[in-house]
């Protein structure tokens, strides 16, 4: 039953219609990334440059400026974006502001040294969607992030911002919206993939009151850094979404827990929440509505067992950060007791573009089983990293190969790390497979939250599912004896091969204990973390055998399994690998050939590193 807006809800459309009337759409505006990424390159540094360029140039009638959230292409940062014509500049410092101002802004003319090059063709991208990294992608989530100020609550009322909201309040029912998300078959981002709408249903069915809705952004994964980034580009797309979600589930309260060590992203979400108290979104009787919510943020001490959600329940509750044994799930009994759901940051911001445009919309992305887009961190040995969204079903390789740009060494890329510690490595073999839910985890890994790391020949796969136990050993509560004794010992077996310990039958001791664990251990996080080993058993056992039988390191990375020697034939005596050793390993005399005596060497590597003829080799 649609109800009759009330006169806040029409005081806020008089609101969104006094600030799209101030505005001209044809109005140039410099736009600059200041995601974290670009802010720890210089970007606030730049806006304060350019602005100041404005001003120097008498041009404050011509253009504005203004900071946006990550654009996604960090490995070009800082990033400046002219719009409406989205030009689009690349490593760009306060030294070319006055540039920019004067034959952008000025002449009508594009600075052509700071235009993205690409490195195939050779030329020069002037605008954003030319640029390859963002050909391939479908940016929905994060569409609005190069445009709106992420500190202003009226450029993100500019863009359809809380009309979802309202259309949920007035002309939905609660039943009607976890109807919409159901239909839409919007499934969790934050790395199980569980419908969305069961979880809430479950929630608003179960008896109790008060409910809670909680936004997980505790994003603790290597390498990921794609959950941090959407709230500090677009903090009112999640929170428009929690509104949305508690007014259907019948919550009166959530929490936005999210890691101490993101001070960005903590600060935009509390401005965010403190606009939207003023605006009369957050609070009691929501624009009239009669419905009541209000958030608060729970700052997480960086655990990354706390990503589990009943660990990060008992931490809200000031309790150790522990997983519990479910049932009863937290739908039933979560935060004090009472039904609570939680959902990741990319899943709430969702909830927004589903009211908005509908469940038919949405469910024409993706694949069958995998609905929708989803954002990766894309990082690794490869040209292009940074944050990416692309539909669900693209595949590995044009992931890796296109919106990447393939492999950033000149060496051949081997693998790719999904799904972060509780995830597996995907063979190159494999890139075919398309990314979802389902291919996935029938290759070894998973979705996770996110996070992708892509891998080269130089990259020793056992020696990477010793980093990831590692990690995952030292993060682990202790709380089940299967992750804290069986990770551990798992973690003691590689190491032993990675340093030339190796036994027969310590590939097959592997899979035992990683089996084990994955059917015992108490939480989704100790259940995944013997992945990364059985994926690299699985797909690259003949790295596991080179070590324990042979003694060898096929890439050169395990220090006690590798020699380091000097191709003569390639030497010119240059002697910078000679300054370099800190061991005094090498010996030769200028323009000769050079030796490296094995026994004091150390294998750190330096010299290959500074060799420019690739003289230096390991073996």
């Amino acid at each position: 039953m649609v109800k009759e807006r009330t006169p806040a809800a029409l005081a806020l459309e008089k609101r969104r219609g006094e600030i799209l009337a101030g505005r001209d759409p044809s109005r140039p505006c410099i736009t600059v990334c200041a995601g974290t990424g670009c802010t720890a390159g210089g970007g606030l540094d730049l806006c304060t440059a350019l602005k100041q360029a404005v001003s120097d140039q008498g041009a404050q009638d011509k253009v504005d400026v203004k900071i946006t959230g990550c654009r996604g292409f960090c490995e070009q940062g800082p990033l400046v974006t002219v719009l409406p014509d989205k030009v689009f500049y690349t490593r760009v410092q306060p030294k070319d502001a006055a540039e920019i101002v004067q034959k952008t802004i000025l002449e009508g003319q594009v600075v052509e040294r700071l235009l993205y090059k690409d490195p195939v063709s050779g030329e020069r991208c002037v605008h954003e969607d030319d640029v390859p990294f963002y050909r391939e992608q479908m940016r929905v989530l994060l569409h609005d992030s190069g445009s709106i100020d992420p500190t202003s609550i009226d450029d993100y009322l500019a863009v359809g911002g809380y009309q979802a909201l309202q259309k949920a309040l007035f002309d939905m029912q609660p039943e009607e919206i976890i109807a919409e998300v159901k239909n839409a078959g919007l499934r969790g981002r934050g790395g199980a993939g569980f419908p969305t709408a069961t979880k809430w249903e479950l929630c608003r069915r179960a008896p109790g009151d008060p409910k809670y809705v909680i936004c997980n952004a505790d994003e603790g994964d290597p390498g990921a850094f794609q959950d941090r980034s959407l709230i500090e580009a677009n903090p009112h797309s999640v929170l428009e979404g929690m509104i949305i979600g508690a007014y259907a589930i019948g919550a009166s309260h959530g929490f936005i827990y999210i890691r101490h060590e993101y001070p960005l992203a903590v600060e935009r979400i509390r401005l965010a929440i403190q606009a939207a108290r003023e605006y009369g979104l957050l609070g009691e009787n929501i624009l009239g509505s009669g419905f009541s919510f209000d958030v608060d943020v729970q700052l997480g001490a960086g655990a990354f067992v706390c990503g589990e959600e009943t660990a990060l329940i008992a931490s809200i509750e000031g309790r150790a950060g522990e997983p519990t044994a479910r049932p009863p799930y937290p739908a039933q009994k979560g935060l004090f007791g009472q039904p609570t759901n939680i959902n990741n940051v990319k899943t709430w911001a969702t909830v927004t573009h589903i009211i908005n445009k509908g469940a038919d919309w949405y469910s024409q992305i993706g694949t069958e089983n995998s609905k929708g887009t989803t954002i990766f961190s894309l990082v690794g040995k490869i040209k292009n990293t940074g944050l990416i969204e692309v539909p669900m079903g693209i595949t590995l390789r044009t992931l890796i190969e296109e919106i990447g740009g393939g492999s950033a060494t000149g060496k051949k890329l081997k693998a790719v790390q999904t799904g972060g510690p509780s995830g597996g490595c995907i063979p190159e073999s494999l890139w075919h497979l398309p990314v979802d839910y389902d291919s996935l985890k029938e290759a070894g890994s998973i979705m996770g939250s996110g996070g992708m790391i892509v891998m080269d020949e130089t990259t020793c796969m056992v020696d990477m599912a010793r980093y990831f136990l590692e990690f995952s050993r030292f993060e682990s509560c202790g709380k089940c004896t299967a992750c804290r004794e069986g990770v551990t010992r798992m973690y003691e077996i590689l190491d032993y091969i990675t340093r030339g310990y190796g036994q027969e039958g310590d590939i097959e001791l592997l899979e035992e204990i990683g089996k084990s664990i994955k059917e015992s251990a108490l939480c989704g996080l100790g259940q995944t973390a013997p992945n990364p080993v059985l994926t690299t058993i699985r797909y690259f056992r003949d790295e596991y055998e080179a070590h324990i039988m042979d003694s060898r390191c096929p890439a050169g990375v395990c220090k006690e399994l590798i020699t380091y020697y000097i191709i003569p034939e390639k030497c010119n005596g240059c002697g910078l690998c000679l300054r370099m050793c800190s061991s005094n390993a090498i010996s030769g005399e200028k323009k000769q050939p050079h030796e490296i005596d094995t026994e004091l060497c150390i294998r750190c590597g330096i010299c290959r590193d500074v060799c420019n003829f690739d003289a230096v080799m390991v073996e």
